[in-house]
């Protein structure tokens, strides 16, 4: 005993040994709690309970990092910014995504196919091109999607919501491909051409007709007389003739 109090580098030793020990003993509290924190994160995947609640919009999730990073819509906070281009994001993984823009990084490839995608959810939605699985229906008419952003711009038919406005005549569409090839009657822009004679078009489907001048197709048939036509609407207009003689033979 007389020797401990005589020598402070003794009491030094005994006192980081307790110190250590006490550490020790805190570290396997921590990495207990933060096992239990994992369990019950992951058993709410099967009850579906999400306890972290946005006070702003009260959107609810699972994990409160998911909370967190939620919470940058509301602050607008983008703190990851790309060293190529400038351009910010909320998230890590979105800047990683980004990256890809710039590298043509296709990490996501289809099996079936061989296309390659950038983004994980996009290859997902590509697959049920094969699987033909449409897992998004409509709870107006029914209908069903293979992808939950089809299933949003088809419910817009129902409610008549149109986003999509032109800047130069305020006419409204429900869908933004709608909008651009719009906004060619005012531009003027014709980005299709005809690889044979080099008339241009402002619409795909335009330029698909046109075609059939040159290969002599007529994929539309009467199935009353068997003639055949270029277009839709030629055979529609067709059919009246057929609709007149059925009036004319009644009366």
């Amino acid at each position: 005993m007389e020797e401990d109090k005589q020598n402070p580098e003794h009491r030094s030793n005994k006192v980081r040994r307790r110190q250590a020990a006490g550490s020790s003993s805190d570290s396997s509290d921590v990495e207990r709690q933060r096992a239990s924190e994992e369990l019950q994160n992951h058993q709410r995947a099967h009850t579906g309970e999400k306890l972290h609640r946005c006070d702003q919009c009260g959107k609810t999730f699972k994990r409160r990092y998911h909370l967190n990073n939620h919470q940058s819509v509301h602050t607008g906070e983008k703190p990851y910014k790309c060293d190529l281009c400038g351009k910010s994001f909320a998230r890590a993984g979105t800047l990683k995504i980004h990256y890809g823009i710039h590298t043509g990084a296709k990490p996501y490839s289809c099996d079936q196919c061989g296309a390659a995608f950038l983004h994980r959810n996009h290859f997902f939605a590509h697959q049920r091109v094969h699987t033909g699985e449409k897992p998004f229906s409509c709870d107006q008419c029914g209908k069903v999607f293979a992808t939950q952003g089809s299933l949003r711009v088809h419910e817009r038919i129902h409610t008549g919501e149109k986003r999509h406005s032109c800047v130069e005549c305020g006419m409204a569409f429900i869908r933004r491909n709608a909008l651009t090839r719009h906004q060619r009657v005012h531009s003027g822009e014709k980005p299709y051409w005809c690889d044979l004679c080099g008339k241009t078009f402002a619409r795909g489907n335009a330029l698909e007709v046109h075609r059939r001048t040159h290969t002599g197709e007529k994929p539309y048939w009467c199935d009353e007389c068997g003639k055949t036509f270029t277009t839709s609407s030629e055979l529609r207009m067709h059919r009246r003739v057929h609709t007149r003689e059925k009036q004319h033979s009644c009366d």
